[in-house]
């Protein structure tokens, strides 16, 4: 049977300005985002750097909108407004003015072959040198220790110096994932970035999980990403889930486990630190109030 063509399926901006081997940062909604570092880490890109679109997708051949339906606004006697998914390629400039791609929008629920093959063109099209993922997972980790990244990619000298945090684990795929598969099996340059966040924030908003997948970018990229409000946000949470703990002396035993935990798997006698059930301390352990509280918090960007 013959597949649909991928490029029927977007379009480049006819007055796009020409940019030399930029980078392309994938960071889709729809999978596995602990703390929301992924979300954060994007708005937080678009909100401080100049950006322009530079290439659409046709959203309505990808998106299942009776499982994500879209917003729309009623007001009074009448539909306000409806609020279309997008998905977008943006083109945005650095600190220093060095432009990079940024690919956003829903992960595309069908056609994902079509469409990681849609973004194979748009990287040939666009000169990508080097395509990166981000992503973030729960972790059993306290939040008082460094944010974690586990690294991975099509070259091992492109993520020289990570430690590999399994030997082989099978795991649900999602697009964003195919796509750095397609792309190394096309033989193009490709990594990915999956900061760890505290199991028991991980429904809430982890700006420093956000602050941890810049820096990685930055670092491998050689982009100057900004992430100083970001580090304000995190600073902000941190403190909110200190003072939480000082009044909840259960919760905060278990953070001190944790941290027991955390050091003994550095120094190389621990077990691993990724959120398995029946592994990790329940919900109610780490307090239902904690989570509610951090859910409320909404940092700005």
């Amino acid at each position: 049977m013959a597949r649909l063509d991928p490029r029927e399926l977007y379009e480049l901006e006819p007055d796009r300005p020409e940019v030399d081997r930029p980078v392309l940062v994938q960071a889709l909604d729809g999978f596995v985002d602990a703390g929301s570092a992924t979300r954060l880490a994007r708005e937080h890109l678009l909100a401080t750097l100049p950006h322009q679109v530079v290439a659409r997708f046709d959203a309505d051949q990808l998106h299942d909108y009776r499982a994500r339906r879209p917003p729309m606004q009623f007001v009074e006697d009448h539909w306000e407004s409806y609020d279309a998914p997008e998905l977008l390629v943006h083109l945005l400039r650095d600190a220093e003015g060095t432009p990079f791609l940024l690919l956003s929008g829903p992960e595309p629920d069908v056609q994902w072959e079509r469409f990681t093959a849609a973004v194979q063109m748009i990287v040939v099209q666009l000169g990508v040198r080097l395509t990166v993922g981000l992503n973030a997972i729960p972790m059993s980790l306290p939040h008082t220790r460094p944010v974690g990244v586990i690294a991975h990619g099509s070259d091992k000298e492109l993520i020289a110096g990570y430690e590999p945090w399994v030997g082989s684990v099978t795991v649900p795929g999602s697009a964003g994932h195919l796509l750095e598969h397609r792309l190394t099996q096309a033989g193009h340059a490709a990594v990915g970035f999956a900061a760890h966040v505290p199991h028991y924030v991980s429904s809430s908003d982890f700006p420093a999980a956000a602050v941890a997948l810049l820096r990685e970018t930055a670092k491998t990229t050689g982009l100057v990403l900004p992430t100083t409000a970001l580090e304000e946000a995190a600073a902000t949470t941190r403190a909110a889930i200190d003072a939480q703990l000082e009044d909840n002396a259960d919760v905060a035993a278990v953070v001190r486990a944790l941290e027991e935990q955390y050091d003994a798997f550095v120094a190389g006698r621990g077990r691993s630190l990724l959120a398995e059930e029946g592994e990790l301390p329940s919900a109610d352990e780490l307090g239902a109030e904690l989570e509610r509280f951090l859910a409320e918090q909404t940092p700005e960007p």
